[in-house]
């Protein structure tokens, strides 16, 4: 039996090679999708037990998490607010009431847990709903559907744009 601390220092080798190698490829997010998916490999592949994370980690992330998305709002982005608030209000209402008719059109027709579905249909970024899905016991399966999301989102969205007319 491995000891708990060796086996967190795998995941993270295993998340760091997979956020390293993501980051050569160029798209957006690279590096948190490539660590999800290097740490879900050897979580998956049953070699490793299940990764028992130090108390407070989570809540730990979650201040990292919240202070890089802070540091994001500056007075000039809170200023273009002033012009976009009438499409961020449209854009957010739409995006929240497509995810609730989707996740719960999903947990009737597909028969998945509800909680998943909606929590894996909502608009928030990988990081934010997958802690959201932690506190409700369900954190790996959200963040898998928001891995699915978020890599066909950045390969799709970017040839959509390129083949736009540049203004």
């Amino acid at each position: 039996m491995m000891s708990p601390a060796l086996t967190l220092l795998l995941y993270g080798l295993a998340g760091c090679t997979g956020g390293l190698l993501a980051l050569r490829t160029g798209i957006p997010a690279a590096p948190l999708a490539g660590a999800l998916l290097g740490a879900a490999l050897v979580s998956i592949s049953g070699r490793l037990e299940v990764a028992a994370w130090p108390t407070g980690t989570r809540t730990a992330l979650e201040i990292a998490i919240g202070t890089v998305i802070g540091t994001a709002l500056t007075a000039a982005a809170v200023s273009e607010l002033q012009q976009l608030w009438k499409p961020a209000l449209l854009i957010t209402l739409t995006l929240v009431l497509t995810g609730v008719v989707i996740g719960l059109w999903c947990s009737r027709l597909l028969g998945i847990n509800p909680v998943v579905a909606l929590l894996g249909a909502a608009p928030g970024g990988i990081s934010g709903m997958s802690l959201v899905g932690a506190e409700f016991g369900v954190g790996a399966a959200v963040a898998a559907l928001h891995a699915v999301r978020l890599i066909t989102v950045l390969l799709v969205l970017p040839l959509v744009v390129k083949l736009l007319p540049q203004p």
